[in-house]
């Protein structure tokens, strides 16, 4: 008779490295919650940073047009720098283009009067032919331009700060001390420069210059190419027959252009990565903490494994690997609490805050990166324990 042999039960090993951490649930909220503040620090300030780009980036990214002709001299879109008119006339003889609209634009010439507290803001402005195609794709512009026909009428920002009470119901207000029509509304947003948004015709434009639309300046030719034709070929034939002094650019190329100067000349974006820094070493420092008291209060344990022939490299794989636990068990709520932050903020300051996968996942390796640097800190006291000096 055959004996029946049962398979030998083997035990789940547990990692040494969640075992400690576990080990003391009040330990571990505190760990977290030092951690979740540092991580809290650097989601804030890295999403200011995003903010600030989707921001400054809204009016270029939503210019209706396959190609844009701006003075070569401009350092970035939101300055005025208008090129001649005649200038303008010479885009409209080059084959391949199907349309071509004039922008005007001011940022620090018109002051919209409050009706809140009757106090003139800064406001920028733009200006086009309501006859002409669309040269924004913004809802509430585009199906509403026909209405900038009629004198001295505007359309407003109804996402503006809130203190120029442009969200309220306006039907009349003064700009530049003069009177205008709110025609109707669109949805666009402040940026870190500009509160409040103000679109007119180029008529109306030029009535605050004391002039016709036929001698303003213009700010940007918004151009659509023929269907069939090469973007790229049309880009080229506008370059040779425009002066120098103008540059032609490509939807893509305006974009990188504009996030080029807010990356590399803007102070604003080094400050905010430079809010994150200072997140990242308070993180460094509460995390080097953290994991020295551990070692410093389990040394008995890892003496004793070191004395029963484990070697440098499990404990040390070990207290990375605990330093690597602590940081997720930190970040989770700092992440979820940062959801609640952003959607805050973002309705108070009329900014963009929202989470994104890239921001998860430079927070999430900034988080993973400071709790190994700690670990590494902190290591060198494992590494040197004596077990003949501990007992």
């Amino acid at each position: 008779m055959t004996a029946l042999t049962l398979p030998r039960f083997r035990p789940t090993r547990v990692p040494l490295a969640w075992r400690n951490l576990v080990a003391d649930k009040w330990r571990l909220f505190r760990a977290s919650a030092g951690i979740a503040f540092a991580v809290l620090l650097m989601l804030v300030q890295l999403g200011f940073e995003q903010s600030f780009f989707v921001a400054s980036l809204s009016v270029v990214t939503h210019l209706n047009g396959d190609l844009f002709v701006q003075n070569a001299s401009k350092y970035r879109f939101g300055t005025r720098n208008p090129f001649a008119v005649k200038d303008f006339a010479t885009i409209k003889t080059v084959p391949g283009i199907a349309t071509v609209a004039p922008l005007y634009a001011d940022w620090m010439d018109f002051f919209w009067t409050s009706p809140i507290d009757n106090k003139p803001h800064l406001v920028r402005v733009f200006a086009f032919d309501p006859d002409a195609p669309p040269v924004f794709s913004i809802p509430g512009i585009v199906d509403q331009q026909a209405l900038l026909k009629a004198d001295d009428s505007v359309l407003i920002d109804r996402s503006s700060r809130r203190f120029l009470g442009m969200d309220g119901n306006v039907t009349e207000a003064k700009l530049n001390g003069g009177t205008v029509h709110v025609a109707g509304k669109f949805q666009l947003g402040p940026d870190f420069m500009s509160d409040g948004t103000v679109v007119m015709s180029d008529r109306t434009f030029a009535k605050f210059w004391r002039t016709t639309p036929a001698g303003m300046p213009i700010e940007a030719a918004v151009i659509r190419v023929q269907p069939g034709q090469d973007v790229a070929d049309v880009q080229k034939r506008l370059a040779a027959a425009l002066p120098g002094t103008l540059k032609v650019f490509t939807k893509a190329q305006l974009v990188q252009f504009e996030s080029d100067f807010q990356a590399k000349l803007s102070s604003a974006a080094p400050i905010f990565w430079l809010g994150a820094l200072v997140g990242f070493v308070v993180g460094t420092l509460i995390s080097y903490q953290i994991i020295y008291t551990e070692l410093a209060d389990r040394m008995p344990q890892y003496a004793t494994l070191k004395g029963i022939g484990y070697e440098n490299a499990y404990l040390a794989g070990s207290v990375l690997r605990q330093a690597l636990l602590t940081g997720i068990a930190g970040y989770i709520p700092a992440w979820l609490l940062c959801l609640g932050v952003y959607r805050v903020v973002g309705n108070i300051a009329l900014l963009p805050l929202h989470m994104t996968w890239q921001l998860t996942a430079i927070s999430l390796a900034l988080t993973l990166g400071m709790c190994l640097l700690a670990g590494a800190l902190a290591l060198r006291r494992v590494i040197t324990a004596d077990p003949a000096e501990i007992f």
